[in-house]
């Protein structure tokens, strides 16, 4: 790999990684279940069937104390560990077995004796902007194997369904960015509020942006539509430039009315990144990867990061079913959103996609003032997803600690980024948890 534009430290981690990794008979795969883990995990496990090494795949919702102790029974004779693990590089190192941790969340321990651990934090770049878990599976891919540049249309699934591209593409996404632009494996173009595909579908389905009124609103959608005279079955490719124009207008409109703040309408009409070889757009194959994983097909969704025509196929129908459910949750937590002083939440114990839930309310539902959290209380430990903003990040909130601090202060685990964090708790110390959350971001916000 031409390496020019890396951290020379990261490119010799890189380098001792693979070399452990070729001529391994066998390696279990660890990966987190969103978007960028499981593009992050079939990026590795494409290479490794390119390298003729056989493996076996898990996938965890969150790294804690039962799925670390998954890992061991496993007893793995090597293992390769993405998108996770910065949490726990102290016990992965005390594994008794060697292998590779390719994580981009919050550092905790950073050295280690064992395994091999690449993360941005080690090379100061920021791993909640500027590179994500499948950026770092795929430059230790392409740094195994030169033929693994074509999964880079994958990594970009990764950096979308992370939120990475916002502000543009930096740090380690800038230079995968860049070279894969280069060999005609992905093109930038504008962005725009209009959704891309077959707009009576995509204006029903799509939350990004989700519009009151219209989204999830059949005869929303068709009043919107014949509002500005566009045709059943048009698509933003068959629009033409005056109908984008118009369209788009109206639906900057619609959002501003909602409330959504400038910072989000800008978020919104971010460059999209075009796919030529997949003949789609990274944020669709994003949604399918990310459909999969948390609707327990990861397993497909793995294959159809790998290329299998037949499992994209079926991730295609799991995205679109699962957007279903996304919305019917979305409806639920309008209902219930409860506003604490300095937090609010929402319960998505029935409907479950907390995650998804909370970025749309965060963005366009709730206040923008307050960070936003989602509650599953489905099972005896209860899941835990927060979101925040731009400008909250600027009055020093900080949810990777908020959530840390809160969750553990119940018996529980958490962590993640500044912006988006999630974690565990005992089910029923759920009211203790959400006190003590809102008094450490109130504390946040008064620093």
């Amino acid at each position: 790999m031409d390496g020019s534009g890396l951290p020379s430290k990261l490119l010799t981690t890189l380098s001792v990684a693979a070399d452990k990794v070729r001529g391994q008979p066998f390696i279990n795969v660890y990966s987190h279940y969103d978007a960028d883990g499981i593009s992050a995990a079939a990026i590795i496990c494409k290479a490794l069937v390119r390298a003729g090494i056989e493996f076996k795949t898990t996938n965890f919702p969150v790294l804690d104390p039962p799925q670390m102790e998954t890992v061991r029974n496993d007893k793995p004779p090597f293992f390769i560990m993405t998108d996770l693990g910065a949490s726990y590089i102290d016990q992965l190192d005390s594994l008794g077995c060697d292998g590779v941790v390719l994580d981009h969340h919050t550092l905790g321990v950073t050295e280690t004796k064992t395994i091999t651990y690449a993360n941005p934090h080690l090379y100061g770049i920021d791993g909640m902007t500027s590179g994500c878990g499948a950026t770092m599976a795929f430059l230790f891919a392409v740094t195994l194997d030169e033929r693994n540049w074509d999964l880079a249309p994958v990594a970009f699934a990764g950096m979308i369904g992370d939120r990475q591209h916002l502000k543009g593409m930096t740090g380690l996404n800038e230079y995968v960015f860049e070279n894969a632009k280069a060999k005609g494996l992905v093109r930038d173009t504008p962005g725009s509020f209009i959704p891309y595909g077959d707009l009576s579908t995509e204006l029903f389905t799509c939350t990004d942006p989700y519009i009151c009124g219209v989204t999830g609103n059949p005869d929303g959608v068709i009043d919107l539509l014949d509002e500005l005279d566009i045709k059943a079955g048009a698509t933003y490719d068959t629009l033409t430039d005056e109908e984008r124009q118009k369209l788009s207008s109206v639906i900057a409109a619609r959002l501003i009315k909602q409330g959504v703040s400038r910072d989000k309408l800008d978020e919104t009409v971010v460059t999209r990144y075009i796919l030529p070889t997949w003949r789609t757009d990274a944020r669709a194959l994003s949604g399918i990867l990310d459909a999969c994983g948390r609707n327990d097909m990861a397993s497909v969704g793995i294959a159809a990061g790998m290329g299998d025509p037949d499992c994209l196929k079926q991730g295609a129908e799991i995205d679109a079913e699962s957007r279903k459910n996304v919305l019917m949750g979305i409806r639920a937590a309008e209902e219930n959103l409860t506003q604490l002083e300095n937090v609010q939440w929402f319960d998505s114990s029935e409907s479950g996609f907390t995650g998804i839930i909370c970025s749309v309310v965060m963005s366009y539902i709730g206040d923008p003032s307050k960070p936003t959290i989602g509650f599953n209380g489905s099972e005896p430990k209860a899941m835990l997803s927060s979101r925040a903003t731009f400008p909250l990040l600027e009055r020093k909130v900080d949810m990777a600690a908020a959530m840390k601090q809160a969750c553990e202060s119940v018996g529980g685990n958490g962590g993640g980024h500044k912006i988006a964090a999630g974690g565990s708790i005992p089910r029923e110390r759920r009211d203790d948890f959400l006190k003590e959350v809102d008094r450490i971001v109130g504390e946040q916000k008064r620093s």
